[in-house]
C-alpha cells in the first residue's frame, strides 16, 4: 500500500454512522465537512430506546453476530477493529457517561439520548469538523470512476478527495431517513437490494387481538411460520423467541414481536405467517395437563371462563376461553373431559395468529435491505466500483435484532469507513 492521507472528506447525512464516520476521519487528520438535510445532528438517534438510547450491547462478540440475521460475517472487520467497549471508551472520553442494563445493554447514565449526540458533536467541535444544515445532497461527483465530490438541491458544487454515504435507510421517515442513499448509489451503478421495514409492529387477521389491546405478556414463546408453509410435521420454523410481546389496536407488538418480524420476508410469502403464541413455555404440556386438572378439580362448579383465572390475565381468559371452543366459557369445570382439558392445554402452548403484514416504515426501527454487501469491502467500507467512495450504517444491506446491535452496527462500520477513507490509498 503506498498512498497519503485523504485531505477532504465529505460525509453525507449526520446520524450515528455519519458521526462516528466524521470522528474517526477527522481523528487521522483529514478535513471534514459533514452534509446533513435535517437542522440538527443526530435526529433518529434522539427516538432510540424511547429516548433513553441503547446505544450498544456489551455481549460477546460471537453473540452480537448471532444478533444479525443478514450477512453478519460482512462486519467482522468492523466490529473487531471498532467494538462495543471502545463505544463505551469514546462515550466516556466525551463526557457522557454511561451504564449497563439488563440483557447487556447499554445506556448513557443519564437516560438521555441527546447526551450521546452532544458526546458526538462535541467531538467534531474540537476537531473543527464543519457540519452543514439544510443541505441535501442529490448527487456524488465521479470522475474516471474516482468519487471527487457532491453536488446539491441548489445546484452548489463542492469538490473533496472521499466521499463517505451515511444516510440511513427508511425507517422513521420523520427524521429525514427518505432512502436518499439507496438513490445516490444506484445512480452510480452500485447494486441495491430489496428494502423492506424491519424490527417492526405486526398488523393481524384475527378481531380478538384487537380486545386485548394495551395487554402485555411477559415470559412468553413464540414460532413464525410462512402459512405457505403447510402445517405438516415438516413446517418451516423461521423464528422461535422468548421474551415479551404486547396486543394493539391493530396486532402485535413489543420486544418478542419486533425480532420476529426480521426474519418474516414477506415479499418471499406474500400469504403471511402463522404465529403461534406460547402462553406457558416454563410448562411441558404434560405438566400443564395435570396444572389444568388441579385448576377445574378445585372449583368444580365454576364456569372456565373464571376457573381458568389463576393462569391467565382477566381479560385473556375470556378470548382463551372462546377460542377454546363454542360454548366452553359457561361450561362448568367438571364437565371437561380429559380430551377436551388436553385440547385446551394444546391451545395454550399454541395459540395460532395469522400474521398479515407489517405497519410499514414509519413505525420500523430499522430497514432490511439496502446498499450491496456484495460491492462493498468489508476490510475498509469502500465501494467495490467507485473508488474513494465508502458506505456506513443502515445505508447497507446489514440490520441486527433489537438490544443496540443496530447502533453499534452504525458505529463501528462508521468507523472504519472514517478510519479507511482519512487513510492510506492504494
Amino acid at each position: 500500500m503506498v498512498g497519503k492521507m485523504a485531505g477532504k472528506i465529505a460525509v453525507i447525512g449526520a446520524g450515528a454512522a455519519g458521526l462516528m464516520a466524521a470522528c474517526a476521519a477527522a481523528d487521522a487528520g483529514a478535513e471534514v465537512t459533514v452534509f446533513e438535510k435535517n437542522e440538527k445532528a443526530g435526529k433518529k438517534i434522539y427516538i432510540t430506546g424511547k429516548g433513553r438510547c441503547n446505544f450498544t450491547n456489551l455481549c460477546e462478540t460471537q453473540d452480537f453476530f448471532d444478533n444479525v440475521p443478514r450477512n453478519p460475517r460482512f462486519l467482522y472487520s468492523a466490529i473487531y477493529s471498532f467494538n462495543q467497549e471502545q463505544m463505551v471508551d469514546f462515550l466516556e472520553q466525551n463526557g457522557c457517561k454511561t451504564k449497563e442494563e439488563r440483557g447487556k445493554r447499554a445506556f448513557p447514565e443519564s437516560d438521555h439520548a441527546s447526551d450521546v449526540t452532544r458526546a458526538l458533536t462535541d467531538h467534531l467541535k474540537k476537531k473543527n469538523v464543519k457540519i452543514r444544515f439544510h443541505c441535501d445532497v442529490t448527487r456524488i461527483l465521479v470522475k474516471d470512476g474516482t468519487a471527487c465530490g457532491v453536488e446539491l438541491s441548489t445546484g452548489e458544487r463542492a469538490a473533496f478527495d472521499v466521499v463517505i454515504v451515511a444516510t440511513g435507510g427508511l425507517s422513521y421517515p420523520s427524521t429525514g431517513s427518505t432512502g436518499e442513499g439507496y438513490r445516490l448509489a444506484e445512480d452510480l451503478g452500485i447494486s441495491v437490494t430489496d428494502t423492506a421495514p424491519s424490527l417492526v409492529p405486526f398488523t393481524v387477521l384475527e378481531t380478538w387481538p384487537l380486545t386485548l389491546q394495551g395487554l402485555s405478556l411477559k415470559n412468553v414463546g413464540v414460532t413464525l411460520v410462512p402459512k405457505d408453509a403447510g402445517m405438516g410435521k415438516k413446517k418451516k420454523k423461521i423464528y422461535t423467541g422468548f421474551g415479551e410481546m404486547m396486543f394493539t389496536h391493530f396486532g402485535i407488538t413489543g420486544p418478542l414481536i419486533l425480532s420476529a418480524s426480521s426474519y418474516a420476508d414477506f415479499k418471499e410469502h406474500p400469504s403471511g405467517f402463522l404465529l403461534c403464541i406460547d402462553l406457558k413455555p416454563a410448562l411441558s404440556l404434560e405438566q400443564l395437563v395435570a396444572r389444568i386438572h388441579r385448576e377445574f378439580d378445585a372449583v368444580p362448579e365454576k364456569e372456565m371462563v373464571h376457573a381458568i383465572r389463576p393462569l391467565f390475565p382477566e381479560r385473556l381468559c375470556e378470548v382463551m376461553a372462546d377460542l377454546s371452543g363454542e360454548g366452553n366459557r359457561t361450561r362448568k369445570a367438571k364437565a371437561f373431559n380429559e380430551k377436551q382439558i388436553r385440547s385446551f392445554a394444546e391451545l395454550i402452548k399454541a395459540v395460532p395468529v395469522t400474521v398479515t403484514g407489517t405497519r410499514g416504515f414509519n413505525e420500523a426501527i430499522i430497514t432490511r435491505g439496502g446498499v450491496s454487501v456484495k460491492e462493498i469491502n468489508p476490510s475498509t467500507m469502500e465501494s467495490k466500483k467507485i473508488r474513494n467512495l465508502y458506505f456506513a450504517g443502515e445505508v447497507i444491506d446489514v440490520d441486527a435484532l433489537t438490544g443496540g446491535f443496530n447502533l453499534q452496527i452504525a458505529w463501528s462500520t462508521g468507523h472504519l469507513a472514517g478510519v479507511s477513507a482519512a487513510g492510506e490509498e492504494e
